[in-house]
């Protein structure tokens, strides 16, 4: 089984050298990495080419990437996942690492004939990517839980290219009004519940965390940002024909609370 794993980037050349390490340390599977960089003035350019020299010459791993300007991050991922020729694929935020160095060979080993997709467990870390303040499992997610807001973590979700076929990638369309994105950070979001709900896919929990997460990322980073991000997710259900609102995102706080206190 080949994994690709895409990551989208735009001038974060500063953190970014953290994930690319984590990938570059994987071992066990067969692994295709794909960049996709939006035109970057920060150096990224320089960081791509010396990771290129650095795996040149692998057996088990190709590098590939692009910088050229796109319509932000969900349209570069969408164009990483366009230039997946592996048979599962998964997503590498630039500020998030893989968490061991058999993070990819764990995944490949969950996947059966019988499973279409793999959810696990994420920690949040401090900028010294050791002290974790986080732990984020998805452990026991049903569906049912979707309309109240309660979605695997994004970076621990692999599955299989030829649902991306079935199922189309994700929405990165603009409101005609505002030229907004239509679902904001949110469209992982309702890629996830379009696939994980709405498609009636095969899934399997692995007990693994597989990702470090930075802390403070855009969806987190004030009270406002949570307000929008969940008003984004009450978005993305109700294109999915799943009712929900924002009073039903306010339980899943407590669980967050939860991961703070409980950090695996």
């Amino acid at each position: 089984m080949k994994i690709s794993l895409v990551t989208a980037s735009l001038n974060r050349a500063g953190v970014m050298r953290t994930a690319l390490e984590s990938v570059r340390r994987q071992r066990g599977a067969a692994i295709e990495y794909i960049v996709v960089d939006g035109a970057s003035t920060d150096g990224t350019v320089e960081l791509l080419r010396d990771f290129e020299r650095s795996v040149a010459g692998r057996a088990d791993f190709a590098f590939r990437w692009i910088s050229e300007k796109d319509d932000g991050m969900y349209d570069a991922i969408n164009k990483g996942m366009a230039m997946a020729t592996g048979d599962v694929v998964g997503i590498l935020n630039t500020d998030d690492f893989l968490y061991d160095d058999h993070v990819l060979e764990k995944v490949a080993s969950a996947f059966d004939p019988d499973v279409d997709a793999v959810h696990a467990d994420i920690r949040f870390v401090e900028d010294d990517l050791k002290t974790v303040r986080r732990y984020y499992s998805s452990n026991g997610w049903k569906p049912w839980m979707a309309r109240w807001g309660y979605m695997p973590p994004h970076p621990s979700v692999y599955v299989r290219r030829s649902l991306i076929a079935r199922l189309g990638d994700y929405r990165s369309e603009r409101d005609p009004k505002t030229g907004r994105l239509l679902f904001g950070t949110a469209a992982d979001f309702e890629w996830l519940v379009r696939c994980f709900v709405k498609g009636g896919i095969r899934t399997r929990y692995l007990p693994a965390c597989l990702v470090g997460m930075r802390m403070g990322g855009l969806s987190t980073a004030s009270l406002g940002a949570v307000f929008r991000q969940n008003v984004w997710n009450v978005r993305g259900l109700r294109a999915n024909g799943i009712f929900s609102c924002l009073p039903m995102m306010l339980p899943k706080m407590f669980y967050k609370a939860l991961g703070y206190a409980f950090k695996g």
